[in-house]
């Protein structure tokens, strides 16, 4: 089978070691990718969004299936461009269709469908620069901290925390008035804020089944203790501790359930993943948002864990029969640290050298911000490689991760030393 992963971060390179493992698999192509996915395939210079350019690839590698990383071209909708077209509508895209996109699109969207299907989440209203006065009216009617969002995609940061009323008016004309975030934040959710221990769930489905991945938990700000600025993730740890047998059955039947079964009411087509931000208050799980695309970094905690054959798993669904599939977990634990760029996630400098690479025994490194030039490794984003150990535990797992990157050098190169402290 040929396969095309679109993508170049961590994810990707974890779907193209997965794939890569498969003997079903042929031809394994990535676009674009990065320094670290051309071990296990070919590297095609292709931006995610240039829709004709994928088609190219398609037809000239004689492509059998296309799996997307991330969400921009599901939201662009590239699903809806292969259907439409006579030459790829044979061609499963495992990604959803622009209208499901909108789960992820759209903090509004989501939201309204959460409501409509009675999933525990936060109450919320949404506004525009012309209800700019009653967003103000509702800031004042919440308990402080409090939580904006822009409704559309803002690249991981479009969501604000913010403790002081006033400030959070501020911030409130900034994202409408003045185009903080963009279009993104043309219309923005504002939503009360809920305290607990996040986690991740993640589904894959075909519309009428589905398969639960191993959950996860992701560490997003930059500093020590949960400190500091948001980033797309400093680390993860799978599975999560704390997420007893008990606590997963309330996930899957409350949350999991009538969200499948809710696209299916609602008659909106979805193939793929589905990745379930959650938030535990007081052990009761409530929905924080939702994802059409797999998590990055958990997508490098989640996959070492899956001991079954990439191409069956997706052929399965891409062809509604996943009801017959089984999937296999490792149990072992398996923890990613990630290393990045100095500044990040503000300013920071790319095409530093990494030395130390083919030192690294008994971890995975997955490539998330790097190219190759003239056979030298170099940095090439803000967070650059994902460092992925196993162990008994999720501790002993860590422990391997982080005498593994004391051989890792690239200048300013910057980690969290405290993955898992709160567990």
């Amino acid at each position: 089978m040929n396969i095309l992963i679109l993508g170049s971060g961590g994810r990707e390179c974890a779907f193209a070691w997965k794939f890569a493992q498969s003997p079903k698999t042929e031809k394994l192509f990535i676009a674009p990718g990065n320094a670290g996915t051309e071990k296990y395939g070919i590297n095609l210079p292709i931006n995610v969004n240039d829709f004709d350019a994928i088609k190219d690839i398609v037809l000239d590698n004689r492509i059998n299936m296309v799996i997307v990383g991330p969400e921009d071209p599901l939201v662009n909708g590239l699903h809806d461009y292969f259907l439409a077209d006579d030459s790829l509508k044979e061609v499963p895209v495992i990604g959803p269709q622009k209208f499901a996109a909108q789960l992820e699109g759209s903090k509004e969207f989501a939201k309204e469908f959460m409501f409509r299907h009675n999933i525990p989440t936060a109450k919320y209203q949404s506004f525009t620069k012309e209800s700019i006065d009653q967003g103000f009216n509702f800031l004042d009617s919440l308990k402080p901290p409090y939580v904006l969002k822009a409704d559309g995609l803002a690249a991981g940061k479009g969501v604000l925390i913010i403790s002081d009323l006033e400030e959070a008016k501020r911030e409130l004309e900034e994202m409408l008035t003045h185009e903080k975030f963009g279009t993104a934040s043309a219309k923005v959710v504002i939503e009360e804020f809920l305290d607990g221990i996040e986690m991740s769930s993640f589904v894959l489905t075909d519309g009428n089944d589905y398969v639960l991945f191993p959950n996860a938990k992701d560490y997003k700000r930059i500093g020590e203790g949960d400190k500091g600025l948001n980033t797309g993730g400093m680390g993860a740890v799978s599975p999560v501790p704390f997420a007893n047998s008990a606590l997963l059955k309330k996930v899957e039947d409350r949350i999991i359930k009538p969200t499948i079964e809710g696209l299916k009411k609602d008659k909106i087509p979805y193939v793929g993943f589905i990745f379930i931000g959650l938030i535990m208050v007081k052990n009761e799980p409530m929905v924080i948002e939702y994802n059409v695309r797999m998590g990055d970094p958990e997508t490098e905690v989640v996959f070492p864990r899956i001991k079954s054959d990439f191409v069956d798993l997706f052929k399965a669904t891409a062809n509604k029969k996943l009801s017959e599939f089984a999937i296999e977990i490792d149990e072992r634990s398996a923890c990613t640290v990630m290393l990045v760029s100095g500044g990040y996630p503000e300013n920071y400098e790319k095409r530093k050298e990494i030395s130390g690479l083919e030192n690294v025994k008994e971890s995975i490194l997955f490539h998330a911000g790097t190219i190759r030039e003239n056979d030298k490794v170099l940095s090439s984003g803000g967070r650059v490689i994902a460092v992925t150990s196993y162990g008994p535990n999720f501790k002993e797992a860590l422990e391997q991760s982080y005498k593994n990157i004391e051989l890792i050098k690239f200048d300013r190169m910057n980690f969290r030393k405290d993955i898992g402290f709160d567990l």
